[in-house]
């Protein structure tokens, strides 16, 4: 997992899962700058706007397909960028109470707003690595108050060589490739995922990218969600994960990195942004 920074405690780096913790500043690029050098043309139309920046990772403010601008407003990030620590393996949040604040970016990468979240609607590392904030605005006063919309969660499943872009609220950096393919099962310590996207080795993803939106070049949509990489070539352990495939073949990929899916998470909401895990095609772990 691309480890968080945890602000308490003197800030210090966890280190677990490749979860992506904000790199040192000896090492990491300046907030504010945007790293596109191998970007193709189309990137250009991928900007920062909906993006937030959280205390320890990245994320986004998110709509459904079918949402509507009075709908309360979804923040993304990952199950391991939680307030709270990391969940444990088979641990599924809903409904938590949180106040948890979100610093809202536009196309340019400048704040703009402070976003607060009314509670964690969902949140686990199983299966996949997510968490959504509902938010204490609607997307409606987000549009009227600061010109942004949020950016719409696609709810198909993403194709190999698709062009993306990972969009980094934290650095204020994006990192443009394409879909490799896609993982079975991701193994990282104690986690597993099921069906994680394979990035191409253009995107080298680092600390604080964690959450990241990852944007669809064609359509602008979000198809996944930025969470590890395999950093030092260890097999299955903390910052290492490995993809293991139908017969149980371990692959080892040293320097890729690798986003979880999201086109399963519209059909887990309703109206006014409520969670429902027993609607009709939601496949998302329960408590």
């Amino acid at each position: 997992m691309k480890k968080p920074l945890l602000a308490a405690l003197g800030a210090l780096v966890i280190t677990g899962t490749g979860l992506a913790a904000p790199a040192v500043a000896a090492t990491a690029p300046s907030p504010g700058t945007v790293a596109a050098a191998k970007a193709p043309a189309t990137v250009q139309a991928v900007t920062f706007a909906g993006t937030v920046s959280l205390s320890n990772c990245s994320g986004s403010v998110v709509r459904l397909p079918d949402s509507e601008d009075d709908d309360p407003a979804l923040v993304m990030s990952n199950g391991h960028c939680l307030e709270t620590g990391f969940p444990a393996a088979g641990e599924v949040i809903v409904d938590q109470a949180s106040s948890r604040t979100f610093g809202l970016l536009n196309s340019a990468g400048t704040r703009v707003a402070t976003l607060r979240a009314s509670k964690i609607a969902y949140a686990t590392m199983t299966d996949t690595d997510v968490s959504l904030y509902q938010l204490t605005t609607t997307y409606g006063q987000i549009k009227s108050s600061y010109g942004i919309s949020a950016l719409t969660l696609n709810d198909t499943h993403p194709v190999a060589g698709t062009a993306i872009t990972v969009v980094s609220g934290y650095w204020k950096r994006t990192y443009a490739c394409a879909v490799d393919g896609f993982a079975y099962r991701l193994k990282e310590g104690e986690w597993t995922w099921k069906d994680s996207v394979r990035y191409t080795s253009a995107c080298q993803t680092i600390g604080g990218t964690s959450g990241s939106p990852v944007i669809n070049n064609a359509t602008g949509e979000v198809v996944a969600v930025n969470n590890t990489g395999n950093e030092d070539g260890g097999r299955c352990t903390d910052n290492n994960p490995c993809e293991v495939d139908e017969s149980g073949n371990v692959t080892v990929r040293a320097g890729i990195n690798y986003g979880q899916e999201t086109h399963q998470i519209p059909a887990c909401f309703g109206l006014d942004s409520k969670l429902d895990l027993s609607a009709s095609g939601c496949v998302l772990p329960k408590p």
